[in-house]
């Protein structure tokens, strides 16, 4: 899968790769090229005192290293802005996938693991590529290229190269096996402590209301000596690997010197080529030292590409149409035939066989006990999960033939946790409708009983909005949510169970609002309260998954038995009545 990922969105920075490539060969071409001046300078100049000889070569050698500065500085310019542009690319690339997921596959990966695969495994690949780029590249010149000039100045001594650099292969090779594994682990204990930290986070409300704090402190302990633990063996590991590779350099260092000096002895050998074999047998160890680095960061790239490519794999099972109707002759009507839905692997199914017509103009509303069925018939409205029998109809056509922008053009929903965006009133409420005039945003906040509290804000529609709204109470919160819809003047309003934070004052008066303040739209109202629904066009009651009752108040009253059940244990006889 790395190599894949890396083929895929590499391509469009082929010339930027190939610059490095070139550069990278200049400069390795030059490291190589200074121990043969060196040994000339020590031969030629300095055994016979030929100063000039000195300078002349030292003004190349000089020269050479300038060159070698500005093609590496130049390398790894190019090599950074590739790596750099990768990491853009593939963030947008999962972050544009999972904004295809339907809610089925967010919640098969989880939110903590989503995060780390668009941000730690993005990163692993990207200093990859960065150090690529910088070391690995020249690593098998400088070692090849070592090897033929160290041949060339003198080929006795060569052996010891032949056997210093397998040795330091197989030491290398036998560490990098056990941290695969490691990191492989660590990459998922990074995702738990993520999802802990998540959890505690956005829970810290209840943590502090039931003096959990010793309890969660300690579960955040476990994770993060997890993560810990698995570090601490890679590391130790990693550790372990520089002193080998020292070992092995300054053991084969000590050998050249000891079998140099005897060849020296008997005049076979001068002292200038015996510094430049020990230098390009340096070279070698270092380029091969240099892979070892590489090599330890391979595997983890390599699990963490594998993790990125699981999410691009993923296909959403909210398909798009191959042929979407683009228009549909209506406002908004919404029909469910005998619709049905079951969870992937789930032994019963959570719908099965609801139907209902629902009316532009007209209010539906929805409701049933916990676990009824209420939230997962509404998220099949929008098609935020598909049907897996029946289907859902708006203006008599089935959603999944539709234009998902279109679909989603008619529809204006207010989920049962409202989320507001970091920004301001104004940036929220526009988020629907950009270019609503401040008009449009009153009336909104108007009709959603929430213009008092925003003209009282220090900022009016311009005042600050922290990331889901934690700024505002649960009611505004709410209610900014329900102005928010009702900017965007969809033909078909889904609130589910939006009106559970208010009171039964603010309810009522917003309830009466919407009535006059929809412009005939189609209101789908999902409600726990009954006197949320009790004006309801008509009323559908939920009891495990099918529709055990349909009609207006008065009349299931008479007739349903569940509704009867939920009346009575709100509402006195009186009331009901």
């Amino acid at each position: 899968m790395l190599w894949k990922l890396l083929v895929k969105y590499l391509r469009p920075y082929r010339r930027l790769l190939a610059a490095v490539v070139v550069f990278q060969l200049a400069q390795s071409i030059a490291s190589l090229y200074l121990p043969t001046l060196n040994a000339d300078i020590i031969d030629e100049g300095v055994a016979k005192g030929d100063t000039g000889y000195i300078l002349r070569v030292g003004g190349v050698m000089l020269l050479i290293t300038f060159v070698q500065i500005v093609c590496s500085i130049i390398a790894v310019y190019f090599g950074a802005k590739a790596a750099m542009a990768l990491g853009r690319d593939l963030r947008g690339a999962v972050f544009s996938r999972v904004g295809e997921f339907s809610e089925q596959e967010v919640t098969r990966f989880g939110a903590p693991s989503l995060i780390t695969r668009s941000t730690n495994d993005v990163q692993q690949v990207q200093m990859l590529v960065l150090m690529t780029s910088t070391l690995m590249v020249s690593a098998p010149i400088l070692s090849i290229g070592g090897v033929i000039m160290a041949i060339r100045q003198d080929v006795q001594l060569s052996w010891l190269i032949a056997v210093s650099v397998p040795v330091l292969l197989v030491a290398v090779g036998l560490i990098i096996v056990r941290m695969v594994p490691l990191f492989r682990v660590m990459q998922t204990k990074i995702d738990t402590i993520n999802r802990v930290l998540r959890e505690q986070l956005t829970g810290i409300r209840v943590i502090r209301a039931f003096v959990r704090e010793d309890r969660e402190q300690a579960r955040f302990a476990v994770a993060n000596e997890d993560v810990t633990n698995y570090a601490l063996r890679a590391g130790r590991l990693m550790a372990l690997m520089f002193p080998i590779v020292m070992l092995v350099l300054n053991v084969s260092s000590v050998a050249v010197i000891w079998f140099g000096a005897f060849r020296i002895q008997d005049g076979s050998m001068q002292v200038g080529t015996l510094i430049a074999f020990l230098s390009y047998l340096m070279q070698i160890l270092i380029a091969v030292m240099m892979a070892t680095f590489m090599a330890v960061m391979i595997p983890r790239a390599t699990v963490s590409a594998d993790r990125i490519g699981e999410v691009l794999g993923t296909m959403s099972s909210v398909v798009p149409p191959a042929k979407p109707v683009n228009a549909t002759v209506g406002h908004g009507e919404l029909e469910l035939l005998d619709v049905g839905f079951a969870y992937p692997g789930a032994e019963q199914p959570v719908l099965s066989n609801v139907s209902f017509l629902a009316r532009s103009g007209q209010t539906t509303a929805i409701i049933g006990s916990t676990g009824s069925g209420k939230t997962t018939l509404v998220n099949l409205l929008p098609r935020l999960f598909d049907v897996t029998s029946g289907a859902v109809l708006v203006d008599g056509v089935d959603v999944r033939e539709l234009n998902p922008d279109l679909l989603w053009g008619h529809i204006g929903l207010v989920p049962q946790k409202p989320y507001l965006f970091s920004g301001t009133v104004r940036s929220n409420l526009q988020y629907g409708k950009p270019d609503a005039t401040e008009d449009e945003l009153w009336r909104a906040l108007t009709i959603a009983q929430a213009k008092d509290f925003v003209a009282e804000m220090p900022g009016g529609l311009d005042s600050p909005i922290a990331q889901g709204g934690t700024n505002v109470s649960g009611g505004q919160r709410q209610r900014l949510a329900i102005a928010r819809a009702l900017v965007k003047r969809p033909e078909i309003y889904i609130f589910d169970d939006s009106f559970s934070s208010l009171d039964l004052t603010t309810d009522a008066r917003l309830r009466a609002a919407l009535k006059t303040g929809t412009d005939g739209a189609t209101l789908i109202i999902v409600a726990q309260r009954v006197s949320t629904i009790v004006d309801a066009d008509q009323i559908l009651v939920l009891e495990d998954g099918r529709v055990v009752g349909a009609g207006t108040h008065g009349e299931l009253l008479d007739s349903c038995e569940t509704y009867q059940e939920i009346v009575s244990s709100q509402l006195t006889a009186e009331e009901a009545a």
